[in-house]
C-alpha cells in the first residue's frame, strides 16, 4: 500500500509539473486529464518526460503490473512497437520494462527549420502513426516537442509546443481521438546529445510520442490474469 501511494504520489506530480512547467500547451492543459490522468493515476506513471537522455517514463507501470497481467500487456506493446518499426523516419523503443512504448521523430523529418508546419514527406509516416494508434485503442498518447539549445527560451519553448501541436491536430485529422492524446513543448530543457555539435543540435531537434497502457488494457490485463 505505500509502494501504491508513493507511485500514484509520484504520478500526479509529474501531470503538475506538464500542466504547470515551461511551454505546457494549451492542449496538454484542455486534453490533459483525458488522456494523461489515466495512466498516471490507473498505473502510477511517474516523470512521464524525464530530463538527460529523455527515457524517464512511468517507474510505476512495471511496479504495479507484474506478473501475468504485466506479461499481458507487454506482449500487445511487442505487437504494436514491431508495427511502428516499419514507418520510416520513426525510432522505436520499448520503455517501461516493456509496458510502454516511446517513438521519436527527428524534426529535420517532421518540420522545415524554424517551422512548425509538417513538411510534405513526413505526412506520410504520420499517416502510417496514425492507423496503428488506431488499430490499436486502448493506449494513451504524450506528444512532446523540443529543440536544440540555438535561440533564446522566447524561441524555443513556443516553437517546440507548436510542433508538438502540429503532430497532435494532423493525427486528429486522421481519427486518433484528441480524448487519448496530450501534447506539450519543452523548448531546449531536455537535450539528448551535446548542444556544442552539430550531430547534437540535430538530435535534440525532435518530436517524442509516448504511447501507454490506458485504463482500459489495464483492466482487460488484470482480469485476464485472473
Amino acid at each position: 500500500m505505500k509502494q501504491f501511494s508513493k507511485l500514484l504520489t509520484i504520478g500526479l506530480l509529474g501531470l503538475s509539473l506538464i500542466f504547470s512547467g515551461c511551454g505546457a500547451s494549451r492542449t496538454v492543459k484542455g486534453g490533459g486529464i483525458g488522456a494523461g490522468a489515466g495512466a498516471a493515476l490507473g498505473a502510477g506513471v511517474g516523470a512521464i518526460a524525464g530530463g538527460g537522455k529523455g527515457a524517464a517514463i512511468g517507474a510505476g507501470i512495471g511496479a504495479i503490473l507484474g506478473g501475468t497481467a504485466g506479461a499481458i500487456i507487454g506482449n500487445k506493446m511487442d505487437k504494436q512497437a514491431a508495427e511502428l518499426e516499419q514507418i520510416e523516419g520513426a525510432q522505436v523503443e520499448k520503455v517501461n520494462e516493456g509496458q510502454a512504448i516511446k517513438v521519436t521523430f527527428e524534426s529535420g523529418i517532421l518540420f522545415a527549420t524554424n517551422s512548425s508546419t509538417l513538411n510534405t514527406a513526413s505526412r506520410s509516416s504520420l499517416d502510417k502513426f496514425a492507423t496503428s494508434l488506431l488499430n490499436n485503442p486502448d493506449t494513451d498518447v504524450n506528444i512532446y516537442g523540443h529543440t536544440d539549445s540555438t535561440g533564446s527560451d522566447a524561441i524555443n519553448n513556443p516553437l517546440s509546443q507548436r510542433r508538438a501541436e502540429s503532430v497532435y491536430n494532423y493525427l486528429m485529422t486522421k481519427g486518433v481521438s484528441g480524448n487519448r492524446m496530450t501534447s506539450a513543448g519543452f523548448g531546449s530543457t531536455q537535450p539528448v546529445a551535446d548542444n556544442s555539435t552539430v550531430a547534437g543540435r540535430a538530435e535534440n531537434r525532435r518530436v517524442e510520442v509516448f504511447i501507454l497502457p490506458n485504463a482500459k488494457m489495464i483492466q482487460d490485463a488484470k482480469e485476464q490474469a485472473k
